[in-house]
């Protein structure tokens, strides 16, 4: 639905023809929205020439144009072609110089016509008067009159190229990204031995060119162009030894700019700084053919002429600059001068000729953010040529009714001639206070603004900011332009002097330039003498130059062609409504409108109107001819017409349809009784045919449907057999054509969604380019309004560069280093996968040895036992004592036997505990190796992998294969128990279920929110932050952003705010933007197939090294948790997201706090207003029941500030954020209250200091007893109204000195603002006085200096509300996370497909 301002819809033409009108006169009603549409309709049929009257609009189609036609009346007439750059102002002119050269018929000289000859000219034109400005590569910076001249008999005598307003700053001065005229690039890119000549190099080696960074034009050669233009010299008759001087002089300019000066040894003098200037100036002089000595003197002393004596001074280094760029000035526009009456002698003019025909090709309106003397005086002429215009309009309205015989009396004419006495009127305007500005030496921009502000103050037209002391802005016919005053008088104090005016007749092409003829334009009844000419030289010329233009133009018939450009991209078929409108205003079009709508702009022939109008009453104004209706009383015609005509209308209708209604209904009773008639017989009919039938069926039936039945029964059965043949057929048919389609249909989608990412990457990476930029403006911006506030000297400026050097080699070093940690951790993580691999094969080898070490030990306790002697009966003999020896050796044996025995069968118990724990921890290695498998299986979903592009492709077929092979085995007879859902299905149901689980407050577990580390692990174990595409992402930040709905709920945005720091806290230690490492993701998911493959083929070829598995996958696990993850485009946005929640929760709880108490603290600066009464009186307990009462509004502070402590402590938001965010609002504090004190007289009094200062001791105990954890440097915060509240307080003021105040009182307070308070203050306790009379005059002289050195005059405070810190900040100041322990919740603590959750202990 689209909303309007009733006032700003305009009725619209419903029978103009589709396609426009040639003629916008012909509209039925003209106003801005109809001439755009119209415009637009012929625009798209490429009709991109219109009419308005006598005005021809050309809208610029970017491609070929079609031809353009004039009318040849008989006399004198001229075009004026405008528009701003690209609008297409040449293309048109070359067009029109080809129609009046057919019309003259007469051939140049050499058989070339002058069309030809004109046009020849136009290279060397454009080498010495076009540049690179901001909107066009090749702009013309100078207005261009071409004449045509016509003898008696109509056919071409002669021609002449005018040139006005050249630009002659721009020799000595540009900006970038622009560029100075093309000849001194071009001769820069000469051929070498040309350079050698002129003693030329590089471009950015001469000062007068690098002052901006553009050298080069994309798509333009400069060596190719340079001999473009020296044949182009050939062509319209200049010599080569003209060339060589012409070339010398651009060379000796640019030399010229690069002689610098230093200061002499007398006060005010200059000398040459270094030889290096010395060279540049011997290199002038040589080129110009003078003498050196003359022209160091020339340039470093000024002489002024007087009736007396002829006096000489030297220059200062300044001076010294300003008359070298003075004498280039000069010595250009000589030369461009004499170059256009170079090429009019060539192309040959007839002095006799009594009938022309000027095309005129100049700039347009101009208006920029810094407009210079430049822009001044474009928009004087084109205000010039638009009063013109508007005169040119006017009469023709006033011819077509006096035609008509209309009263035109009452019609207002649209005249700008105010704003042209504001410019131009002697002895009051702009021009001449300019003028005599510059005739004083010791004049400064800052007295010319003021005396600006003092003559035009009641002039409607002159505007002054508000803010600013040397600026203005004037109202033009085409918008409001803001002028510096400082750009504009330094364009014009530029000097050129006798001597060095004496230099350029001195040069070599004297006699050719015509120095002397130049001079005598301005020196004939208007100066006295040369050392004068410099001064109102600009203005001058521009006048003089503009009166000459005037003056032929007011003699000719004048013809218009408004140029427009369409679009600002310079491409066909693109039509933008604003830029056109403006363009339009700027050209005037719309001021021939608003003449038009001022009389009678609808007009229509008799026969026409009376065929549309002529039963309505009368409300139109007829003549001759026509009838002429005002603005909007077509609308109102239009309205009554089409109320008679529908009210005729309805009347014909109502009679129409009665007839028809009842004709209709007796035709269809007609026809219903002849129906049913008819009907009744066919059905007795068939009755009596049926009881007929009835009896013969009976006899028929009974032997017929025996053979029936037979019958019916083989063809259903031939018919079935044949039909299942061909069903089978086509459904093995189409179940191929459907496997086909399916295989075609994955291909092309895997190359639409990689075209569709790749389209949606680039588009989001442009907006994100741009975002950036604006906000690092904006940032930027307000970096430096801060950094003007708070300078109180130059020092200030130079320290904030440093800084910002400081910081961009920071940046530059961070850049670095991260690139070399991304590749330092692409070669760990390499390591660190050849040392797993290295650790797992030493673990097999450990359990293989172990296994044997088991086997041996039991062989040797079965052998110690077999070994053992048995035991010996002891039978009672009688032996010798020999015998009885030996007896008890045997003993002694049998018993150390017996012990063995013992201790080999607990060796074997030991070993056999062991064994059972080797088992154990194969089932183990089993549930581990499923884990793997499944983890395996969901990384292969993710990444949509098919059989074609897989393990083969790597040169691993044979591992992955009996990999998924020992997958298939394991699974079979679970899947012959219950069929598994897909894993893209079981994927989304986790994704389900982490999504349910996050939308609940789960609290904090051991400090660490719960929230954030179970987000963190599902993500890096479901393998997220490496796919091209996933959903889950958006899912999450679509949750967060649902929580934040309620923006008042500050437990709510705490707890966010909480999961959001540690979540992007392990983001930033985990992600690494892809592109850096060696592996494709395909290839990452090769190498990690090949280690599960080289797992499972360990344990197919040794069961006994499955115990190795386990380990493995725990390592692996333990990897994954501690590696840096390759982050793909879906993760790096995801942190964007978060890094955008997380400053966006931190403002909202930051903002409800200042909401909260910004109240308080208007009671707070008010409290001593309203109680000051019971302060004063002399009863203790009146005094303490107030002050109680006061102290209320600072307690009530010091209680939010506790209550939002508690919520971030409970919440366990990082300490980081807290005093961030503590900080930013004792800024705010403050901020509210120095402001409030310095704009209220009735706060700076003694009792309201001691009421302030309390509470501030209020707020100082909160920040000790939150310790420097939560408080940080907040308490620094209020140092501006704690020392404004100390001076308040202070007793003895008077006897205070201005450098006590400043430097051990107020240190940090401002001039301006120390003035106010000691102003301000009084004292309602005791009646003392403020600081002497001498210290706040002394403060009145600092300020005085401050405004004049343009520090700001600003007392008051800004509050700032941006986001103090950054991710880099965040991932400094917070300690690193373990979320190894950490208990998932019980929604998804019995979920199996979250197991990985679970802490390793169960």
């Amino acid at each position: 639905m689209v909303v309007a301002n009733i006032s700003k819809v305009f009725p619209k033409d419903t029978e103009a023809p589709p396609g426009g009108v040639d003629d916008m006169t012909k509209l039925s009603y003209l106003h801005e929205p109809g001439v755009l549409h119209n415009l637009a309709n012929r625009y798209e049929l490429n009709e991109i020439y219109t009419y308005t009257g006598n005005i021809l609009i050309a809208i610029n189609p970017f491609q070929r144009l079609p031809h353009l036609a004039m009318i040849n009346e008989g006399k004198s007439n001229s075009i004026l072609v405008s528009g701003e750059s690209g609008a297409g102002k040449t293309e048109t002119t070359k067009m029109l110089m080809r129609y009046l050269a057919h019309l003259g018929g007469r051939s140049g000289v050499e058989g070339r016509t002058v069309e030809q000859q004109v046009l020849e000219s136009n290279p060397v034109l454009e080498a010495f008067g076009n540049a690179k400005t901001v909107r066009n590569n090749n702009s013309s910076r100078f207005g261009k009159f071409v004449e045509i001249q016509f003898n008696k008999n109509g056919r071409i005598s002669g021609a002449a190229i005018r040139t006005y307003l050249l630009e002659r700053s721009r020799v000595c001065q540009i900006s970038d990204p622009e560029r100075n005229y093309h000849c001194f690039y071009l001769l820069c890119a000469a051929p070498p031995e040309e350079r050698e000549k002129y003693k030329l190099g590089n471009p950015k080696s001469f000062h007068y060119l690098n002052q901006s960074n553009c050298y080069q034009l994309d798509g333009v050669n400069d060596a190719e162009e340079y001999l473009a233009t020296r044949r182009a010299m050939d062509v319209v008759g200049i010599s080569e030894e003209e060339q060589e001087a012409i070339f010398g002089v651009v060379a000796a300019i640019l030399h010229l700019g690069n002689i610098e000066f230093a200061k002499g040894e007398e006060i005010d003098s200059s000398v040459i700084k270094d030889e290096k200037s010395r060279f540049h100036l011997n290199m002038t002089a040589e080129l110009l053919k003078c003498d050196a000595k003359s022209l160091e003197n020339a340039l470093i002393k000024r002489v002024m002429v007087t009736p007396e004596e002829v006096i000489t001074r030297t220059l200062d280094p300044v001076g010294a600059v300003v008359s070298r760029d003075a004498l280039a000035k000069t010595i250009y526009s000589c030369l461009f001068d004499w170059l256009v009456d170079k090429i009019n002698s060539s192309i040959g003019q007839d002095p006799n000729s009594k009938q022309l025909i000027g095309v005129l090709d100049i700039y347009g309106f101009e208006s920029f953010k810094l407009n210079s003397f430049e822009q001044f005086c474009i928009n004087f002429t084109n205000e010039k040529l638009q009063q013109h215009f508007n005169q040119h309009v006017f009469k023709m309205e006033q011819e077509e009714y006096t035609k008509e015989e209309i009263n035109w009396s009452y019609i207002e004419f649209v005249d700008n001639q105010d704003v042209l006495d504001l410019i131009e009127k002697k002895p009051g305007g702009i021009i001449a206070l300019l003028d005599e500005a510059c005739m004083f030496p010791k004049s400064t921009h800052e007295t010319f603004a003021q005396k600006l502000y003092q003559t035009f103050k009641n002039n409607k037209r002159f505007i002054k900011p508000k803010l600013s002391r040397t600026s203005f802005t004037i109202s033009h016919y085409a918008g409001e332009v803001f002028g510096e005053v400082a750009a504009i008088e330094k364009k014009m104090r530029w000097v050129c002097g006798n001597a060095r005016m004496n230099h350029i007749r001195s040069a070599y092409i004297l006699g050719k330039m015509q120095v002397a003829s130049i001079e005598e334009k301005f020196i004939e009844g208007r100066l006295d003498s040369l050392d004068v000419l410099c001064r109102p030289a600009n203005a001058l010329v521009q006048k003089l130059q503009l009166q000459s233009l005037m003056e032929t133009l007011n003699s000719t018939e004048p013809h218009y062609i408004r140029c427009v450009k369409p679009n600002n991209v310079l491409k066909p078929a693109i039509f933008e409504n604003a830029n056109i409108i403006q363009q339009l205003r700027c050209g005037g079009v719309l001021e021939a409108i608003r003449i038009s709508c001022a009389g009678y702009p609808t007009r229509r022939t008799f026969y026409e109107f009376l065929l549309r109008f002529g039963g309505l009453q009368k409300l139109w104004k007829e003549s001759k001819t026509k009838v002429f209706l005002r603005a909007g009383q077509m609308a109102e015609l239009d309205a009554r017409r089409a109320e008679v005509l529908g009210n005729a209308a309805r009347t014909i209708q109502r009679q129409i349809r009665t007839y028809i209604a009842r004709k209709e209904f007796i035709a269809f009773r007609q026809a219903a009784i002849h129906l049913q008639s008819h009907c009744r017989g066919v059905l007795a009919r068939k009755l009596f045919e049926l009881l007929r039938r009835e009896a013969a069926a009976l006899k028929i039936q009974r032997n017929f449907r025996r053979y029936t039945a037979r019958k019916s029964y083989l063809t259903l059965y031939l018919s079935a057999v044949t039909l299942q043949r061909g069903l089978r057929a086509m459904t093995a048919r189409d179940e191929f054509r459907f496997r086909k389609q399916t295989k075609a249909a994955i291909i092309i989608q895997a190359q639409l969604r990689r075209h569709l990412a790749y389209s949606y990457y680039k588009r989001l990476h442009k907006a994100t380019l741009a975002s950036q930029c604006g906000w690092r403006a904006r940032v930027a911006r307000r970096e430096l309004r801060k950094l003007k506030m708070a300078a109180r000297e130059t020092g200030a400026l130079k320290e904030a560069k440093d800084k910002l050097e400081k910081r961009v080699e920071e940046l530059t070093w961070r850049l670095q280093f991260e690139k070399r940690l991304r590749t330092d951790l692409e070669e760990e993580k390499a390591q660190e996968i050849a040392k797993l691999q290295d650790a797992l094969h030493a673990m097999q080898i450990q359990v293989e040895e172990a296994n044997a070490r088991v086997f041996k030990e039991r062989e040797a306790a079965r052998k110690a036992i077999e070994e053992a002697p048995p035991v010996v009966k002891e039978t009672p003999l009688l032996v010798q004592d020999t015998e009885k020896a030996s007896l008890l050796s045997e003993r002694q044996a049998a018993k150390e036997a017996r012990e063995a025995c013992k201790d080999a069968e607990a060796r074997n118990s030991k070993l056999s505990k062991k064994l059972e724990d080797a088992e154990q921890k194969l089932g183990q290695i089993q549930e581990s190796v499923q884990r793997l498998e499944e983890k395996l299986s969901n990384s292969e979903s993710e990444n949509q992998r098919t059989p074609e592009n897989g393990n083969v492709a790597n040169g691993e077929p044979k591992v992955a294969s009996d990999m998924m092979v020992a997958i298939e085995k394991a699974r079979e007879p679970e899947s012959e128990e219950k069929p598994q859902k897909s894993l893209n299905e079981k994927q989304q149901e986790n994704q389900d279920l982490l999504i349910k689980c996050i939308s609940q407050n789960l609290g904090f577990s051991g400090g660490k929110p719960v929230t954030a580390c179970i987000i963190y692990k599902c993500l890096l174990h479901w393998r997220s932050f490496e796919v091209e595409r996933t959903s889950v992402f958006d899912r999450i930040i679509q949750t967060v952003a649902s929580a934040l709905e309620v923006s008042d709920n500050n437990d709510v945005l705490a707890y966010w705010l909480s999961n959001s720091s540690t979540l992007l806290l392990l983001l930033q230690h985990t992600l690494k933007a892809s592109g850096a490492a060696s592996l494709t993701p395909q290839r990452r998911r090769t190498a990690s197939a090949s280690l599960f493959g080289r797992m499972s083929q360990g344990l197919r070829a040794s069961p006994q090294s499955a115990g190795l598995s386990f380990l493995n996958g725990r390592a692996l696990s333990r990897l994954d948790d501690l590696r840096q993850v390759e982050a793909k485009y879906p993760a790096l946005l995801f942190k964007q997201q978060l890094t955008a929640f997380l400053e966006k929760i931190y403002g909202m709880i930051r903002d409800n706090l200042k909401k909260e108490i910004s109240p308080l603290l208007g009671l707070c600066i008010q409290a001593p207003r309203t109680s000051r009464a019971s302060l004063v009186k002399g009863r203790s307990q009146a005094n303490a029941v107030a002050q109680q009462v006061l102290i209320a509004h600072w307690q009530s502070i010091v209680k939010s500030l506790n209550n939002y402590l508690m919520i971030m402590k409970a919440n366990y938001v990082p300490p980081f954020l807290v005093c961030k965010v503590f900080t930013q609002i004792f800024s705010f504090i403050n901020v509210q209250l120095f402001n409030s004190l310095l704009l209220r007289r009735e706060c700076c009094s003694f009792s309201n200091g001691e009421y302030v200062k309390a509470g501030l001791a209020e707020l100082e105990q909160w920040c000790y007893e939150a310790t420097e954890e939560f408080s940080g440097s907040a308490w620094d915060e209020l140092k501006h109204i704690r020392q404004a509240v100390g001076f308040l307080v202070i007793h003895q003021k008077p006897k205070k000195t201005l450098n006590e105040v400043t430097k051990e009182l107020c240190p940090v307070l401002s001039i301006q603002q120390l003035y106010r308070i000691s102003t301000m203050y009084w004292d309602d306790k005791y009646g003392t006085h403020s600081v002497s009379s001498d210290v706040i005059s002394s403060m009145r002289i600092m300020m005085t200096e401050d405004s004049n050195n343009a520090v700001s005059s600003s007392f008051l405070l800004d509050d700032d509300s941006s986001i103090p810190f950054t991710v880099d900040d965040i991932s400094k100041s917070m300690q690193k996370v373990e979320i190894a322990d950490i208990d998932p919740p019980p929604l998804i603590r019995e979920n199996s497909g979250f197991g990985f959750l679970l802490p390793r202990s169960e």
